[in-house]
């Protein structure tokens, strides 16, 4: 009786432990591996770092949020938690380019502070069940050399659709004392929230939602 008391702890706490594992799992791109994302994915981020181009996130500096119009005004929210990184041809800017964003959805910060928890609950977001949300691109098509279109796969809800986000991307030859970025990346698209499952309280909230980033990213460098 004791050990079966004893397996059906080890069990419940086993996905708590893989979490914890995963987090403080030091290898680049952990949290994109495991499955997360494909494996050609990851090793085109590795080889990138090989071939120092890799940038990471600085998440204390970035901001992935959204805005969305309702009857009591424009909601703005955003998210605390960013992890990913972006594989560039830093000298051509090409196509090639990778870039993986990661959020955890539970960090979400918005101005009407009320509504909080519905966005968070299960009729929007859900966090509980669904508590990350994932970008992985497929296409960075340069415009010019500062602008371009990113395309890409974006997983929120349970859904997986496909998303282009108007793109802007900045050098800082510069940086400032605040800052380590070498690269800034802004970038802003518009989504149905119904694509991924979230039809509740339509005659509250527009179904159009737009989504908007400002990475900032350092040239990943080993301890």
């Amino acid at each position: 009786m004791y050990a079966l008391i004893l397996l059906s702890l080890v069990i419940i706490s086993f996905p708590g432990f893989v979490l914890q594992a995963a987090n403080n799992d030091g290898r680049i791109c952990a949290p994109f591996r495991g499955g997360v994302v494909d494996t050609a994915i990851v090793e085109k981020m590795l080889q990138a770092d090989k071939e120092g181009r890799l940038f990471r996130i600085q998440p204390k500096n970035s901001r992935v949020g959204f805005c969305v119009n309702s009857v009591i005004g424009k909601i703005e929210a955003k998210f605390g938690d960013i992890q990913g990184g972006l594989a560039l041809h830093k000298e051509i800017w090409g196509s090639g380019s990778q870039i993986l964003v990661m959020v955890d959805a539970n960090s979400l910060t918005i101005n009407r502070n009320f509504l909080k928890d519905m966005l968070k609950g299960e009729h929007f977001l859900d966090t509980y069940t669904y508590p990350k949300i994932l970008f992985v691109s497929t296409q960075l098509k340069w415009l010019n050399h500062k602008k371009a279109i990113l395309k890409g796969m974006l997983t929120m809800h349970g859904v997986t659709r496909p998303v282009d986000f108007d793109v802007t991307m900045t050098i800082l030859p510069n940086r400032s004392p605040q800052s380590t970025a070498e690269v800034i990346v802004t970038a802003s698209a518009f989504i149905k929230r119904t694509d991924f499952n979230m039809h509740s309280l339509s005659f509250l909230v527009n179904d159009t939602v737009e989504l908007c980033m400002r990475i900032e990213a350092s040239l990943f460098k080993k301890q």
